[in-house]
């Protein structure tokens, strides 16, 4: 099979889909690898390192959609990108599909069989691609937001963790999964006054039981949701139903029981946002005001620090692309595997519920 590797094109997107040991395997096991050229230079890998790992250096994107029988990428196809894509051409990517008709009409219009990071499932009912980039993202979500407190950047002049003398920040949490919990564990490290809420009592208990003292597990319900935005200095919306839509916990008219100057980092936005207000913003334009409340709303949180999150996507990504590179497309469809149940679109039809259901379009499962 041959698998091609494209320089990613999102604003301020500095990851590749593959590492040079990535390339080394997959040629060991017989299959051609084609890597666009500068492909990796944003995560600190030369075009040098990728040759002496066997992969084809090719000049164009072009080249790469138009010889590749499987691409592997990390974020979704962008509208410059939608008529390289052939039909029946396998896609393996971040896809959030759910949170853009267009990308999944594109998609289907394709005839592509797109397979989503976000929706793979372990034998064991995990997510293990969205992980390491959840972990990424809950991380970056306090960093980002002790920088975004921070009064020249417009927000309440806050520093985390307080000193002798002065409270520290008050930081809510949306979402005790991945996400939260890595956001939960940076803030108190930090010395902030954290709360973290989640409607699974389960693992409200587990994370009571692993978290520092300055961490309270709280239940998420409406009235807990409102009174926590009055105290809260930083929201962070870590809110995922895996494949569909984040569900919108903090409604617009919320925001008005906010402190001026306060800060919210939607992670949930690549899905959505589970902020009313939130809309995708960038690297380069991060952040915009609504009613006095700074909204960060970075749709690729991880890209920022690329090598980080290149190595520790490609960690994940690559034992499934060997098994998708040696099963070929034959061979995906033709038992039931974590692969296929991660085909969100199959040749032309919708063949995830969530996404289906996200835009009311025809479910069809494989």
């Amino acid at each position: 099979m041959t698998i091609g590797v494209p320089t990613e094109i999102k604003q301020d997107e500095y990851r590749v889909a593959m590492l040079p040991f990535g390339v080394e395997e997959l040629v060991a096991r017989g299959h051609r690898v084609l890597v666009e050229a500068g492909a990796g230079l944003g995560s600190g890998v030369g075009d040098h390192d990728y040759l002496r790992a066997g992969a084809e250096l090719v000049t164009s994107a072009e080249e790469v959609f138009g010889q590749a029988d499987l691409v592997v990428k990390v974020k979704e196809p962008l509208p410059a990108e939608y008529e390289r894509i052939r039909p029946e051409q396998m896609l393996f990517t971040y896809f959030h599909l759910a949170a853009s008709k267009a990308l999944t009409e594109a998609m289907l219009d394709r005839g592509a069989t797109c397979i989503a990071y976000e929706t793979l499932r372990d034998s064991a009912g995990r997510l293990p691609l969205l992980t390491p980039m959840s972990e990424v993202a809950g991380r970056m979500s306090i960093q980002e937001g002790a920088k975004y407190l921070e009064r020249p950047q417009m927000g309440r002049g806050i520093l985390l963790g307080g000193v002798p003398g002065v409270q520290p920040a008050h930081i809510t949490i949306l979402g005790g999964g991945i996400v939260g919990a890595n956001a939960a564990k940076i803030a108190a490290g930090f010395q902030a006054d954290v709360a973290i809420l989640d409607v699974n009592l389960d693992r409200l208990r587990y994370l009571d039981d692993i978290m520092p003292a300055n961490v309270n597990c709280l239940y998420s319900d409406r009235h807990t949701i409102l009174e926590q935005l009055q105290r809260a200095d930083l929201v962070i919306g870590s809110v995922l139903i895996p494949g569909a839509k984040a569900p919108q916990l903090v409604r617009a008219e919320d925001l008005r029981r906010m402190k001026s100057g306060s800060v919210v980092i939607d992670v949930a936005v690549d899905q959505g946002g589970c902020i009313e207000t939130s809309r995708p913003t960038t690297h380069s334009n991060p952040t915009f005001i609504i009613d006095e409340v700074v909204h960060y709303c970075v749709t690729n949180m991880p890209g920022a620090v690329g090598r980080t999150s290149t190595f520790a996507l490609c960690n994940a990504t690559l034992s499934w692309v060997l098994k998708l590179a040696d099963l070929g497309p034959d061979g995906l469809i033709a038992r039931p595997s974590p692969l296929r149940e991660a085909i969100n679109v199959y040749q032309g039809r919708v063949t995830n519920e969530a996404v289906a259901a996200a835009f009311d379009l025809d479910y069809r499962p494989l």
